[in-house]
């Protein structure tokens, strides 16, 4: 039996992962931040996924938590997604996401290769390192020039480099997923997808009557975190480490997510959205789109779900929910 270890195990994608790695046999093992209202700790962890992993708590700015989780994990696999993740905050928090996203990035790559050299490390990667650079195509790829337009973005980008220097240097079984933006039902409701899905369904249910929003034509290309899971996985499985970009190729617009969502629950969306400039960043990221081609060739990856069948699936759990 293989022993998991995932660094913030009650996120979106840690979540899904834990379910995943569970169904594959795997002994999981994950850290938890502490919350003063303990239910958040665990709140997207299922009942079935809740009671067969072991918890422990840790955080990425704190060596010596990581130090102790490793010590009594001593895992063949570790994905490291724990992170301050929402990039409009992390204009406002940029001190904070840079401990978290880089140097604790940094914490746990030299944790493992004080306990568990031979551990195999996934670095949860992220579109946002690019920023507005893009190939003459239209996409971005592995040999895509980084240049973040966000703290966080910043820090991504650090946090992969400090990951390919361990792995060059030590001779570490590093792998960087570069993800593009992927969501859930699970997703946190400050995220634009399921901040757009949620209230759309209060409004057609009567419990509000209006969404505030940002750049409507920021466009993004948006997978489901069920995908990305597999991937994630897959990137362990290689023969070497290497660095993916996990993308759909396909991108849309917060205006296509508005109006898909709104025609969905035939609704007039211009009669409810408004602008507010709070939710616009400091520095625009104007269009994200993934060239997946290096993870489908050589890792076999592919999608089950397209963006419609996200957005209604999404749609589906807050009708049911509210």
């Amino acid at each position: 039996m293989k022993r998991a270890l995932i660094t913030g195990i009650n996120g979106q994608d840690g979540s899904y992962l834990a379910e995943f790695l569970l169904d594959k046999g795997y002994e999981v093992w994950g850290t938890l931040k502490r919350n003063s209202v303990s239910e958040n700790q665990s709140s997207r962890l299922l009942s079935n996924t809740f009671n067969r992993v072991r918890l422990e708590y840790a955080d990425m700015t704190d060596m010596s938590s990581l130090i102790r989780i490793l010590q009594l994990c001593k895992p063949d696999e570790i994905y490291n997604l724990a992170a301050q993740s929402h990039v409009r905050i992390s204009f406002d928090q940029p001190v904070y996401t840079t401990e978290v996203v880089a140097v604790g990035t940094l914490n746990l790559l030299e944790a493992a290769r004080i306990i568990c050299p031979t551990s195999r490390i996934y670095q949860a990667s992220s579109s946002e390192m690019f920023g507005n650079n893009i190939d003459p195509d239209g996409y971005q790829r592995e040999t895509t020039p980084m240049s973040p337009v966000s703290p966080y973005g910043c820090a991504k980008v650090y946090a992969y480099n400090i990951c390919r220097n361990y792995r060059n240097s030590y001779n570490m079984f590093i792998s960087n997923g570069i993800l593009f933006n992927h969501e859930s039902p699970r997703r946190g409701t400050n995220f634009v997808t399921n901040k757009v899905v949620k209230e759309a369904v209060k409004i057609k249910k009567g419990l509000s009557n209006s969404l505030s929003l940002g750049n409507l034509d920021a466009s993004r290309d948006w997978g489901h975190a069920k995908d990305y899971v597999k991937a994630m996985w897959l990137i362990l499985q290689h023969e070497q480490a290497d660095d993916f970009v996990c993308a759909t190729g396909v991108s849309h617009t917060v205006r296509d997510l508005v109006e898909y969502t709104f025609n969905k629950l035939d609704l007039n969306w211009k009669q409810y959205v408004k602008h507010d400039k709070k939710y616009y960043r400091p520095e625009e990221l104007d269009n994200l789109k993934g060239d997946c081609t290096k993870a489908k060739t050589e890792l076999k990856w592919k999608h089950e779900y397209t963006f419609e069948s996200m957005i209604d699936e999404m749609i589906e759990y807050w009708d049911q929910k509210l």
